[in-house]
């Protein structure tokens, strides 16, 4: 997870382009290698020159849609009161003891930006969101969350000249756009309220940019897979489902049909791929808004993987036609040739990378909580 700590750390430090000398923590992800994902921690580069004032501070808003090994992993690479983690629900009780959490609704423009201020926020990582599924059921709540909240973001990091990341998704695409590879820039016709919203979040957070100068950056991610992440209402969380039920019960019930192809990629990849895109200079981005991709399979191709690990999984399909409608309007793969170009992303998890790594995961987890 070395990989992931020096990722994290960077992303937090890229949104300040300060004083301290932490950018030799980009440096050295950028140099670590696919073996060295099982480093031992005495190998980690530290910033001994670096103070708590020399580092930014981050507001993470919507914790519970991130993952939480990765907000953690951050607190340990620029100090745990740097990394504030807010929300609107109670977390688990280890959240709170393992540094700041606080309540904020981003519906709530003076209550956000009391937190801004009385925190001196320099980091605004904005993942509140309504996903694609559960916003086909609740399209007011969607369009408050999505559209409203985003507004109260970006006016507020302008005003404080923050810098704002918000991700975007392959829901940012529609039935009309080209689906395999979906290029960068082509026809947006989404279908769904998560998907529109998307949209707007890239155009308003350019707008500010070119308007404003807010540095505001964007990555279009695919579905992107962690053992530590919990289902959010995405319509990609049978990707995450049917390795805990393959460990826990080796019975799963996919509500996609076996064929439908869609892009992922595994979450230490992603945190990379964010490092990454928020270290380079500013100069060499074409745009504001990036796709990456990483590997494309099907539930019956992912099934097939993990039955190498685990003979036994047998897998149903009883298939949730929000869902699938869903699906069948995203790509099938991302062109992502102006990231890999800008800015040198590539890849290292391809499907069996995947696998191994989220059934050792899963497996290894779940026999440290049958020992306690």
């Amino acid at each position: 997870m070395l990989v992931v700590q020096l990722l994290k750390g960077a992303a937090k430090h890229a949104g300040s382009r300060p004083q301290c000398s932490v950018e030799r923590l980009f440096t050295a992800a950028r140099g670590i290698s696919s073996s060295s994902r099982q480093s031992s921690a005495s190998g980690r580069s530290q910033c001994s020159a670096c103070t708590d004032t020399d580092l930014p501070k981050v507001l993470i808003t919507g914790w519970f849609l991130t993952d939480l090994s990765s907000c953690f992993t951050l607190r340990r690479r620029i100090g745990k009161n740097n990394v504030i983690l807010s929300d609107i629900r109670k977390p688990p009780n280890h959240v709170y003891h393992n540094g700041p959490f606080i309540f904020s609704d981003i519906l709530d423009y003076k209550n956000l930006r009391e937190i801004v201020v009385n925190n001196n926020i320099s980091w605004l990582v904005h993942y509140s969101a309504v996903l694609s599924a559960v916003g086909e059921n609740n399209v007011a709540l969607a369009k408050e969350v999505n559209i409203t909240g985003l507004h109260n973001i970006l006016d507020i990091a302008t005003e404080h000249g923050l810098r704002v990341f918000v991700p975007s998704t392959i829901g940012a695409f529609g039935p009309s756009s080209p689906r395999d590879p979906t290029p960068e820039l082509c026809v947006q016709r989404p279908r769904t309220i998560y998907g529109v919203s998307k949209v707007h979040a890239e155009l308003m957070g350019e707008y500010y940019h070119h308007r404003y100068g807010l540095d505001f950056r964007c990555l279009r991610y695919p579905g992107i897979i962690s053992a530590d992440s919990q289902p959010g209402g995405g319509t990609t969380d049978y990707a995450v489902q049917i390795f805990h039920a393959a460990v826990k019960t080796g019975q799963f019930e996919c509500n996609l049909r076996g064929d439908t192809r869609l892009p992922m990629m595994y979450i230490d990849d992603c945190l990379r791929a964010t490092l990454e895109f928020l270290e380079a200079p500013a100069e060499t981005l074409i745009n504001r808004t990036y796709n990456i991709n990483a590997m494309s399979f099907t539930p019956h191709d992912l099934t097939q993987e993990i039955q190498k690990f685990l003979p036994d999984l047998k897998v149903t399909y009883n298939v949730d036609p929000v869902r699938q409608a869903i699906a069948d309007g995203w790509p099938m793969a991302l062109e992502d040739s102006a990231a890999r170009r800008d800015w040198g992303w590539k890849h290292e998890y391809d499907l069996p990378e995947l696998v191994q790594t989220m059934v050792t995961h899963i497996t290894m987890g779940n026999q440290v909580a049958q020992a306690y």
